[in-house]
């Protein structure tokens, strides 16, 4: 998988400025290439077609639109143009487009009340969604809203310019009004929002063209850019490796009732590399631990247990998994966080971090966006998850890996995005597998970011792999965790 660049929707706007200023191309000339790029997606793609509809809004997008439709009655298309926004609002490149299409055979006609919306929808025409694009910042005004419903309920193939008009291009998240595009043919550079949240769900295929944008100016953004992460497979062992090499994971957790989660966490350590694994967890999971996992070292953990042999011999820590909030729990937790090993952070170690504070600084942090709410002080759940995730950064120094579809990995100086995974990873214990592998990382000595980051592509690699023999419903935590050396092998 290729790695990818996304931006944020205020950077494509500063691209597109600069691309016409500094090297003289004007609004009308991009259309144009956008709208080429579009008809040439839709001879190849569609060559039977020879109907379409064409919606149009009040902004730029909807300049391409136009053109588009122009295009396509050039070639003796049947095309309708709704245009449902107001004309007099249109920018001048915009409106020149609009012109030229009036000049075409493309029929122009408006767009009033819902059941207009309804009636006018031809199911077995190709419609050109260019209503929004860029524009959206809050919620879908009522006079696109009956268009966009009238679109999704027909059942037609959807071709959104630039972006499906009603998704966030920033966030991912959808307006309840959003076009539900069959592809998507986006400019200039990739919007983070088409691969984040409901983005991949709302764009069908995301067809991509620069518009021959200089790569000098796109570099000169790459401090904006969020990058797209690879499971890249590990290096290559020498054959006189040894255990010693490959460091030591420690994992604390498992609180009674709760020892299924340290022993997900260990074997998806052992799984991914690590040479040694240690568990201290309650007395009353040893015998089930070592019947499962012999390869496993385990000790029993009481509420004066003094962990310090055991956090001395760690190469990394991985605290959380089934440690509940308990006095037994906060003995162990106090005990890692005075250490400076390597940690890996998760469930109730997070929770009871945002009681106690974080002083550690070499961290990796996992929170599932309840977690995360916790962590920031705040009821509820923040829809804007780049910005949630910036705040974590900033708040406890370390890096974050916000999980959920779309996980997120950042720390002060950049941010990924995994675009891979499925929903069959929701639920129990796949957050415990992926601390164990990112823990596994750190003692093999990759760095925090590069444990992160690597873990997460991983572990949903792993998941995919896993999903493709067994299916996504009843996807289970330990099938994730026999797929795991696989995927590190790059053998997927």
């Amino acid at each position: 998988m290729m790695q990818l660049k996304l931006y944020p929707a205020e950077v494509i706007r500063s691209l597109d400025q600069r691309y016409r200023l500094e090297y003289d191309i004007s609004g009308l000339k991009l259309m144009r290439k956008a709208a080429r790029s579009v008809l040439d997606f839709i001879v190849t793609e569609t060559p039977i077609a020879q109907h379409a509809q064409v919606f149009c809004g009040s902004g730029n997008n909807a300049g391409d639109g136009f053109l588009i439709a122009a295009l396509l009655a050039d070639r003796g298309w049947s095309v309708e143009v709704f245009v449902v926004g107001d004309p007099a609002k249109l920018s001048s490149d915009a409106a020149a487009a609009m012109s030229i299409c009036r000049d075409s055979a493309a029929m122009m006609l408006g767009v009033d009340d819902l059941e207009d919306a309804s009636l006018m929808i031809n199911s077995d025409a190709l419609i050109i969604d260019a209503l929004l694009g860029l524009g959206v910042s809050g919620a879908v005004r009522p006079a696109y809203q009956s268009v966009i419903a009238a679109i999704n309920a027909a059942g037609a193939k959807v071709i959104a310019v630039d972006v499906p008009s009603g998704l966030n291009p920033d966030t991912g998240v959808a307006d309840v009004f959003c076009i539900r595009a069959t592809t998507t043919v986006t400019f200039i550079a990739r919007k983070i929002g088409l691969y984040s949240q409901d983005g991949s769900e709302v764009s069908g295929q995301i067809v991509f063209d620069d518009l021959g944008l200089p790569e000098p100016l796109i570099k000169s953004f790459d401090e904006a850019a969020v990058s797209t992460l690879v499971a890249s497979p590990l290096p290559a062992r020498s054959k006189r490796s040894h255990k010693g090499q490959f460091g030591r994971v420690l994992i604390v957790g498992g609180n009674l009732g709760m020892g299924g989660a340290p022993l997900l966490a260990a074997e998806a350590a052992l799984r991914s590399g690590a040479g040694l694994v240690s568990v201290a967890t309650r007395a009353e999971h040893l015998s089930g631990f070592l019947a499962r996992c012999p390869e496993l070292m385990v000790r029993a953990a009481t509420d004066e247990t003094d962990l310090t042999d055991a956090i001395d011999q760690a190469s990394a820590i991985v605290i959380g998994p089934g440690l509940g909030q308990d006095d037994w729990a906060l003995n162990l937790f106090h005990q890692v966080m005075a250490c400076e090993k390597p940690l890996v952070i998760d469930a109730d170690g997070l929770n009871l971090v945002s009681r106690f504070g974080l002083a550690h600084q070499s961290t990796v942090m996992t929170p599932h966006p309840l977690e995360a709410a916790r962590l920031l002080g705040q009821v509820g759940v923040d829809e804007n998850r780049m910005g949630t995730l910036k705040a974590l950064i900033d708040r406890y120094q370390s890096v974050a890996v916000l999980k959920g579809h779309g996980t997120l990995v950042g720390d002060k100086h950049r941010i990924a995005l995994n675009g891979s995974g499925n929903p069959g990873m929701a639920t129990a214990g796949m957050g415990d597998v992926l601390s164990g592998i990112i823990g596994s990382l750190l003692a093999q000595g990759f760095t925090l970011w590069d444990a992160a980051t690597l873990g997460v592509a991983h572990h949903a690699s792993a998941a995919d792999s896993a999903a493709l023999e067994l299916g996504e419903a009843g996807l289970l935590a330990s099938d994730v965790v026999a797929a795991i050396g696989r995927s590190l092998a790059g053998l997927r």
